[in-house]
């Protein structure tokens, strides 16, 4: 028997190399400089998630907002992320100036980040302008449109990032150019996950010791925490200013070597023309933000509703112009797997009141909040690696069923827990399989899914695309996509309406309390958003497969 494990080790390990190599080290060895930029600004909305677990606790400590206004509040900032496609188109416009994008959307996210220190840092001054929750409302919408705006231009520099000509001005071949733009593209996943490495590590540092604090040594770290995350703007903006400074290098190396401006200006922009400029999209764009922030400002009980239907009409129009440039079976699955993508997104979630419970029952900390999301973003980012083949090899119909199930299953602990499951493992494990124990056990194994559901949809974007309206055809349906999502919010803040979860809220002056802690129709919350989640992508799949549909 000795021989045959001898023989294999070698053989495994070999693989083993071959496959670290290949997917992961090849990656690093077709580094360019002119790649950086682009990365900046993607690392940049990675290390957005740094306020995120401070944000549950500030919620949940000082502010009297129930989990059903919280889960409409996700709707409309969920909402800038539907107008991708007119923003796309401002940058075509300006492409030449699309660097001041970058600084407003920096300068919103800046913004945002100052309001909640403010917060924090003199409450009384802030509220003596307007209530807190006013306040903490204006920093979540301003933060997303921030985000989308630069994240649209930083998609348009990865065009720009790639080279076009070797260091002798030679045109580089089409097939060089495209392996180039498939590493920029992996590299962009790479900066974002990593991004969210760096900050769940730094909250595991920052939250250390969080349970034995006072109240006042809490605020002070909620503050040291919001001042570092005003790094965020400050990386897009360094990364617009490195590509600036990239640019105007590779325009002196082809001066010097004798190329015409005209020249250079191709070979650099790639001979961009400027575009004329659509009225319908930019003008019904504006004509629809104004109608939005009318209508939530506004009284009428359905606003969110009205909005959301809007959105998806104007989408929809959009999406059956484009698909007459299909041919029938194309479009039939094209829509088929639009229908079962859309209806998988929009699954609704328990909303805010599942993280109350999570840190008032099961007594997870902030630190222990931030070792799940280290983990979540680590193992998500050895997942897109590692699930790659899977990817490739299945169908998307065939993807979305499988995450279904596994999401069901993973769910399935959450529910446990609420009727006390982790109290019968601890008590025969002698306290070794308890909550804590359950819980990271279960995000170890559903951390990868959520980039297997992403990367294949981006992929069927693209794939799908007629050739001379990629871009447009890929704004509508990544509108399209993102707008599922704030369908789910709206099935979220259903939920929370139908079953009531509260946490406990004090007076922050007299310290007695308004609202009691609450979450007995918790458990009947988590069982209904389990059974939508399960029913409504399996319908969605069956309805596809018995009718003229097809799926990609």
């Amino acid at each position: 028997m000795q021989p045959s494990t001898t023989a294999v080790r070698p053989g495994f390990a070999g693989a083993l190399w071959r496959w670290t190599d290949r997917n992961i080290l090849e990656l690093g060895r077709e580094m360019r400089l002119s790649y950086l930029p682009p990365l900046m600004v993607y690392v940049a909305a990675g290390i957005s998630g740094l306020t995120a677990i401070v944000g549950t606790f500030f919620i949940k400590e000082y502010l009297d907002l129930p989990a059903a206004f919280l889960a409409a509040l996700g709707f409309w900032a969920m909402l800038p992320w539907s107008l991708k496609m007119p923003i796309g188109h401002l940058v075509d416009l300006i492409w030449r100036h699309k660097a001041g994008l970058v600084y407003l959307g920096a300068g919103l996210i800046a913004a945002s980040l100052l309001i909640m220190v403010g917060l924090l840092a003199d409450p009384a001054a802030m509220r003596s302008v307007m209530r807190a929750e006013a306040w903490f409302v204006l920093a979540v919408l301003l933060a997303p449109i921030g985000y989308v705006v630069q994240d649209v231009v930083a998609d348009a520099m990865t065009v720009e990032a790639v080279p076009r000509v070797d260091q002798n001005g030679r045109p580089l071949p089409d097939d060089q150019r495209r392996l180039a733009n498939t590493t920029m593209q992996t590299l962009g996943r790479v900066a974002i996950i990593g991004g969210g490495i760096l900050v769940a590590a730094a909250n595991v540092y920052l939250f250390s010791g969080v349970e034995s604090m006072s109240t006042e040594q809490k605020v002070q770290v909620y503050l040291q925490i919001y001042l570092l995350a005003l790094i965020i703007p400050v990386v897009s903006v360094f990364g617009t200013v490195l590509a600036g400074v990239l640019r105007r290098r590779t325009m002196r190396r082809l001066a010097a070597q004798g190329f015409s401006a005209e020249d250079i200006d191709r070979l650099v922009h790639g001979g961009h023309v400027r575009p004329q400029v659509n009225w319908w999209i930019l003008g019904g764009s504006l004509a629809f933000v104004a109608f939005s922030v009318a209508m939530g400002l506004s009284n009428f009980a359905f606003s969110q509703e009205v909005v959301f239907l809007g959105s998806l009409a104007i989408i929809v129009f959009l999406m059956t112009r484009l698909t007459g440039e299909l041919d029938p079976t194309a479009r039939n699955t094209l829509i088929g797997t639009a229908i079962v993508i859309f209806v998988f997104r929009s699954i609704p979630g328990p909303g805010p009141g599942s993280s109350w419970w999570e840190i008032d029952v099961l007594g997870f900390d902030q630190q222990f909040l931030s070792k799940l999301a280290l983990i979540t973003s680590t193992l998500t980012l050895v997942g897109m690696f590692v699930f790659r083949r899977f990817m490739a090899e299945h169908s998307i119909v065939y993807v979305i069923g499988f995450l279904t199930v596994a999401g069901a299953l993973l769910f399935l602990p959450s529910v446990a827990m609420y009727y006390g499951f982790h109290e019968w493992t601890a008590a025969h494990t002698d306290g070794v399989v308890d909550q804590r124990f359950i819980a990271v056990l279960n995000t170890a194994i559903e951390s990868p899914l959520g980039q297997i559901a992403m990367i294949p949809m981006l992929a069927w974007i693209a794939h799908s695309a007629p050739d001379r309206l990629k871009a447009t055809f890929f704004a509508v349906m990544a509108a399209f996509t993102n707008l599922a999502l704030s369908l789910s919010q709206l099935g979220t803040k259903y939920l929370n309406q139908i079953y009531t979860v509260t946490r406990e809220v004090k007076d922050p002056l007299t310290g007695a309390v308004k609202v009691a802690a609450d979450y007995s129709q918790l458990g009947h919350l988590f069982i209904t958003v389990l059974v939508i989640a399960v029913a409504a992508p399996l319908v969605a799949i069956l309805f596809v497969k018995t009718t003229r549909f097809k799926s990609a």
